[in-house]
This record gives structure tokens, sequence and C-alpha cells, in this order.
């Protein structure tokens, strides 16, 4: 579609995030083998573990783990940035780390910075989004109602105002721009955001199914692939400006895969938003795709840097790709112990293994190496950064929108759950038809403690009836919670946002249950007739 150059004669900068880490270090004290499986005898040993480890009667079973080690890196806006490395080597610690979603429990040191600013200036969770493994939604929304209400809630930010302002100059100045690009910036920057979610809908391959559940193990909804893209576009819809996404192909074939990086590629480009992107054996053409590269193994940076000179580098250290090989793949076995020999080259020495730090070393004397040390020397000057690259506002949108959003969702969820009601509705009726039976009295008397009794046992009846009904709330609500605690660790909306609306719907249905079971067996059982009671 082009670029943006064409913007800078009517001096109108976009926002864009320049991510720094300089001598990252992740650790974690952990149970290793049978000791971290999640059994109840495993629980109560380990809680009387922690008591004896915190009086200092029993010395730890834990094992210190180093998940990295003393990484550094630039993470540039308008590149696409690929993340590669085998199982278990630190990729998802690393994105968690740049999102500043890292576990509280783990020991990190060094610094990760957003154009200069820690991560204590500003409110990482909302000019960032992380794009996680998991896919969780609500399953009885549609495709194109979870984007919305996503939309909703993380508002458009400044967009829309720079926007106006980038027309209004290029009217003055008689600019005429290019008709993809304008047309582009002027669907992403819609206050309603209905256009927005028909572009991101056709980004990620979703028009097909906008209209579609999402479903869930007992909803029957959109494939797997198709859940995964809902994850990414939920995050897409928000206007942050770097994104972290880990392994977001799983579930995905490799065309699928190359279309929607192709598509993050233009966004990327575009809007000069900074992305780094984790893949597990991405296709040679997905691979291409991308500007640059960061190839991780064992916690350790083993390259980071122009897609174009990766090869150059292990050749130096006299390894090359087949010719039939997949580069990506290459990149990823080269450092194994079991599959490294086979790409050994050099005729001049024999093969021995090249360990990890090896080529973490050797890398710092190459001369991409040496441009990120010197680039890593020179700060970034917090002058540069755009006022509106950095969010410090908690949420998107004020409290009064949060709720409305949230409100208007849990009625969507209750109209799609109205069976369930339903049932318990027809289940109350019945009960209090059988419970009146049961009671029936014309007149009771009411100068005995046997009659008493009846009494108090219609009561008991009653209360047991109107508790149980309301149990099958229980797994409805605990379905949800993986949803909510992932949406308000993203600060889309605060927890009370998300809890108001719910208690008020739910109280109301309490009181129509218990209105309905009055009706039915109030007089049929006999109590006070008398209007004041």
């Amino acid at each position: 579609m082009g670029d943006l150059q064409y913007r800078e004669g009517v001096g109108i900068e976009f926002p864009t995030i320049e991510v720094r880490f300089e001598h990252l270090n992740v650790e974690a004290e952990a149970l290793v083998g049978s000791m971290a499986l999640p059994t109840f005898l495993n629980f109560g040993t380990n809680l009387l573990e922690e008591l004896l480890n915190s009086l200092h009667l029993l010395s730890s079973r834990k094992k210190h783990l180093n998940i990295l080690k003393d990484v550094s890196g630039i993470i540039k806006p308008s590149r696409m940035t690929l993340l590669l490395g085998p199982p278990s080597s630190g990729k998802t610690s690393l994105l968690l780390a740049l999102a500043g979603k890292l576990d509280s429990k783990l020991k990190v040191s060094g610094n990760v910075t957003y154009n200069g600013h820690r991560m204590d200036e500003f409110v990482p969770q909302r000019s960032a989004a992380y794009i996680s493994q998991q896919d969780l939604h609500m399953g009885e929304l549609t495709v194109r109602e979870t984007l919305a209400f996503a939309a909703r809630c993380q508002g458009v930010g400044t967009r829309y105002d720079m926007l106006s302002e980038l027309l209004r100059r290029e009217k003055d100045a008689n600019i005429k721009p290019d008709l993809d690009i304008d047309t582009f910036l002027k669907i992403i920057s819609d206050h309603n955001k209905s256009d927005f979610l028909t572009c991101n809908l056709q980004i990620l391959g979703l028009e097909v199914c906008a209209d579609t559940v999402v479903g869930d193990q007992m909803i029957r909804g959109i494939s797997g692939g198709q859940r995964k893209r809902v994850t990414t576009g939920e995050m897409l819809v928000g206007p942050v400006n770097a994104l972290f996404m880990d392994e977001i192909s799983t579930g995905l074939d490799s065309s699928t895969t190359f279309q929607i990086v192709n598509s993050l590629k233009q966004f990327v480009h575009i809007l000069n938003v900074t992305c780094i992107i984790s893949l597990l054996q991405p296709a040679p053409e997905t691979y291409n795709l991308f500007d640059d590269v960061i190839l991780l193994s064992e916690g350790q940076i083993v390259y980071q840097g122009p897609r174009e000179f990766v090869l150059e580098f292990f050749e130096s250290m006299g390894f090359r790709c087949p010719e039939r090989k997949g580069v990506a793949d290459f990149l990823q076995e080269v450092t194994s112990m079991k599959d490294q020999q086979q790409y050994w080259a050099s005729k001049e020495y024999p093969y021995r293994f090249v360990t990890v730090k090896e080529f973490s070393e050797a890398f710092q004397s190459f001369h991409v190496g040496r441009k990120r040390r010197d680039d890593l020397a020179n700060p970034f000057d917090k002058r540069k950064s755009h006022p509106a690259a950095l969010t410090t506002k908690k949420y998107g949108v004020n409290n009064k929108e949060l709720l409305k959003a949230c409100f208007s969702r849990e009625v969507l969820l209750m109209k799609r759950n109205s069976f369930v009601y339903i049932t318990r509705l027809a289940q109350l009726v019945i009960n209090g038809l059988v419970g009146s039976t049961i009671f029936l009295r014309t007149e009771m008397h009411r100068d005995s403690v046997i009659d008493g009794g009846i009494y108090m046992g219609a009561l008991f009846f009653t209360i047991i009836n109107i508790f149980f009904n309301g149990m099958a709330e229980f797994p409805m609500t605990i379905e949800k919670l993986p949803v909510f605690f992932k949406q308000r660790d993203h600060f889309i909306y605060p927890g009370w946002a998300y809890s108001l609306p719910i208690a008020i719907l739910k109280i109301f249905i309490a009181f129509v249950e218990v209105g309905v079971w009055i009706v039915i067996t109030y007089f049929l059982i006999g109590l006070d007739p008398d209007v004041g009671r």
C-alpha cells in the first residue's frame, strides 16, 4: 500500500515505539520432576515444606533455573521481527518481559525501556499488546461481537485527532494523498469502529465467519485456526503501537499463516508499529516476509539483526544451510547437539560441537553484533518520543463507557443463554406446585408448636429451592473467569466494570424467580393473607 513518506510534507509524525532491553536476566526457583505435578499430595507436601523452609528447619528442594541470561537488543518500529528458537529457549519469557507481563514470582534484573522510558513511567499494558498462545473467548459471542467489544473498551486513542489534523494540513497544502493509504488511515481512525472491524476481519481472513459464534468445548463454533486469529484481532483493534505475538501460527496451516503475517506486515509498515512475532517452524515464504530475526537458544541471543545476514554469520562459524533446507528450520537446529554436525561445512577444520555460549560470543564480534552494541551504547533521546506513543491512562475510555460496554455484553450473553433461564423458571414452577400440594392448607392454626413447625418447614423448602435453583449460575460464572482474567490483565476493563453488571442482572433474575415462587405457593400453603404481611 505504499508508505507514509508523503506525510512528512505536512509535518505530521505518527507515534512510534523503540523497545530496548539491556542485560536482561530472568531467573526462577522451581520444583522439577514428580514434585512439580499438581496433585493433592504434592500440594500438601509442598505447603508443609515451604513452612519448614521459612523457619529454616529444612533445605529447599527447588532448583535454580536461568530462563534468560544477559540478553540485550533493540526492537525497531516499522520492522517485522521474527523470534525463533527451539523449545524451552525462553521465547515466551522474553516476550512477556518486553510486554511487562512477567510473573511477579520471577527474579528479573536488567532494563527494558520504551523510547527511553522505564516501565514505571507509563502503562505498558496499554502501550503494547501481548498475544498469548491460549485462545480465551466468550463462546456464545460471534467473531464480530468479540472484536466489537474489545474495540469499544479500548477506544481509538489519538488516531482520530491526528488524522483530522493530517487531512486539514493536506487540504491547505493542496496535497493529493495516495488513495489506498488515505482510505486505510480513515478506516483505522473511525470513531464507531465499524469500518475498522470490517478491515480487521478482512486482514485476518475472518469475514467468512464474522457472524458465527466463537464456540467452546460445549458450543460448536469456528475452527481452531480461526479462533487463533480472533485472539490476534482482539488486540489489533486497540490503539497499541507495539505487538508481541507468541506462537500465533498454532493450529493454522502454512498458507493461512502466510496470509496473516503478510497482512500484519502491511499494518506494521504503514503505521510504523513495533512488532515481534514468535513462530514455530515458519514456511520459507513466511520467513522471507520478516525484516529482522532474533535467534534465542538456552536463554541466550545467538543472533539479532537483519534477516539477510543471518546465514553469513553461521557460515563464518563453519555452518551452512543446505539448498533444500528452510532457513528457519536450519536456525532452530544448528544450535542443537543432536542436529548440529550435519550442517558443518568447513573443510579446513574437523567438526566439534559449538556451544550456544560460543555462538553468542562470536556474534558480538560479527559486524551486525558490533552495530547492535554501538546502537545500545547511544541511549534513546526521550525528547524524540512522540507524546501519543506511550499511554499513561490505565483504560482507553471513561468509566461510564466501560460500564455500558460490559452491561451490553452481559445482556447479550443472557439472551444467548435464555434456554438456561427458561428451564430454571420452569423447574421453579414445577417445584412450587409440588411444594404447595405438600403443605396444602386452606386455613392453618397458629396456636401450637406443631403448626409452627409446618410453617417453618414450608419456609425452609422455599429457601432451599431458591438457593439450589441459583446454583446453575456457578459453572457459567467459573467458565467465564479465564476470559475475565485475560481482559482485566490487558486493562481492557477493571474488575468492578465486569462484576457490577453481572450482580445487577442476577439480582433482578433472583427477584423474578422469588416473585414467581410466591405467587404460586403463598396462598396455597396458607400463609397470612394480610396485606401487611
